[in-house]
């Protein structure tokens, strides 16, 4: 008999993960497609530390799909994706190798959305000009020989996020007692904060000065606020003993100038480096349809079903319950999304499946002189969870796990995190 066909839009890091998990939970029952526009996987949280390196992020940072998958016996179809038709469990693909290819239709019997969001760099006036960022391969080059050419001259540094809006489809959900999947104005500060330390280790190493000429800007009431107040006020304290400018409250991002950024709030600072994470907005074909929010965002429960077409799931950035944009929450979204259709294949039982989200702030980032910050936190979501390390260990943890990843084409072992866990909290 036919077996069910599982599609996974998206081969990234949510993409990747739940076609592996699937294929591990739901064995030979089901067949799995992956669909994506490029053939590899982009590692994006380390492309920080090759920026300050001045290593080419690509050289090390990009695992290809299709060799990656064959190993379990998953397909792979670099395409780009038009539409989804959930009524009749139907996809529009457009192939993407080369350019004037016929639109073709692909069936599904389950689908699992994990394309991640739009990076919304073209929305911010003067980006393409004026603007830097460290969230792929061609911005994180044209940053790192910046930096390391000459071009940058040592003058102030602003590094900060744009407004994200975030959508509704998250309303109601409660991963703890009490607790909710909140709202935010920025998709994820990790990066904020990572950036800006190691900027200022980067410009004491090459004397062209410290902390004092980063300012850290925020549209919240203050940065990083998912990882909990507790380890926020440590991070701030930290900061602030540094020399860092710190500027909360400052809305969204009107325009960069050759010379500085301006804000919603009417302030204008003046920086030579203008590093930016912007919004993280939804893929065109995802909006108005009957399983999205009103910003296009996958609506799902606890277990990342559709409620009304529960073969519908949704992984990482694109799913509404996924807040903040985090690699970490989405890694254990693919662990539930396996499950649940290992369930469905009658292989596991109701019990080891059904196990909600409970999402974990679990984020590891560079400081620059082989030092890293650790945070594991879930009292965003009404958890009692706050832990801030900084310190050698935790720099070694980051730089190990990407090449445990990379090694194991994406299966890290499930004891991984209790390991990184006792190393970062223990030693």
């Amino acid at each position: 008999m036919k077996k069910p066909h599982v599609i996974v839009l998206g081969g990234n890091f949510a993409g990747l993960g739940s076609a592996q998990k699937i294929r591990e939970y739901a064995k030979d029952a089901v067949d799995i497609t992956v669909i994506d526009r490029k053939n590899y996987l982009l590692y994006v949280p380390n492309i920080p530390v090759e920026i300050f390196d001045n290593k080419d992020p690509q050289e090390s940072l990009r695992m290809e799909l299709p060799a990656t998958l064959k190993h379990d016996d998953i397909n792979f179809i670099q395409a780009e994706i038009q539409s989804i038709d959930v009524d009749k469990k139907q996809i529009d693909i457009i192939p993407s190798e080369r350019p004037g290819s016929e639109t073709q239709k692909i069936s599904y019997d389950y689908i699992v959305i994990a394309v991640g969001c739009r990076l919304a760099y073209d929305r911010i006036p003067g980006f393409a000009e004026f603007g830097d960022t460290v969230s792929d391969f061609y911005h994180g080059n044209k940053l790192r020989k910046k930096l390391h050419d000459g071009t940058y001259k040592g003058g102030p540094v602003v590094i900060g996020s744009a407004v994200f809006h975030q959508g509704d489809g998250a309303e109601g959900l409660e991963p703890y007692p009490g607790g909710s999947i909140p709202s935010a104005l920025a998709a994820c500060e990790g990066p904020t904060v990572e950036v800006s330390l190691a900027m200022a280790s980067w410009l004491q190493k090459y004397k062209m000065g410290s902390a004092k000429n980063i300012s850290i800007t925020t549209p919240a009431s203050v940065v990083a606020e998912d990882a909990g107040e507790k380890v926020v006020a440590e991070l701030l304290e930290a900061a602030g003993g540094m020399g860092f400018n710190y500027v909360n409250n400052c809305g969204d991002i009107v325009e960069l100038t050759k010379d500085g950024i301006k804000f919603e709030n009417g302030q204008y600072l003046e920086a030579e480096l203008k590093i930016i994470l912007p919004d993280w907005v939804a893929h065109d074909f995802l909006r108005e349809l009957p399983i999205t929010d009103n910003q296009g965002f996958v609506i799902t429960d606890l277990l990342m079903r559709n409620p009304k077409y529960p073969e519908v799931f949704a992984a990482g950035d694109c799913a509404a319950a996924t807040m903040p944009k985090l690699g970490a929450i989405g890694h254990q979204q693919c662990e539930i999304v396996g499950l649940q259709i290992a369930l469905d294949m009658k292989v596991i039982t109701e019990e080891k499946a059904n196990k909600p989200l409970k999402p974990v702030v679990f984020c590891i980032g560079d400081m620059g002189e082989g030092k890293a910050f650790y945070i594991r936190s879930d009292s965003w979501f009404g958890g009692d969870t706050q832990v801030l390390k900084m310190g050698k260990i935790p720099y070694l943890l980051k730089m190990q796990y990407k090449t445990l990843f990379m090694s194991t084409k994406g299966k890290t072992p499930p004891w991984g995190n209790e390991v990184a866990e006792f190393l970062a909290e223990k030693l």
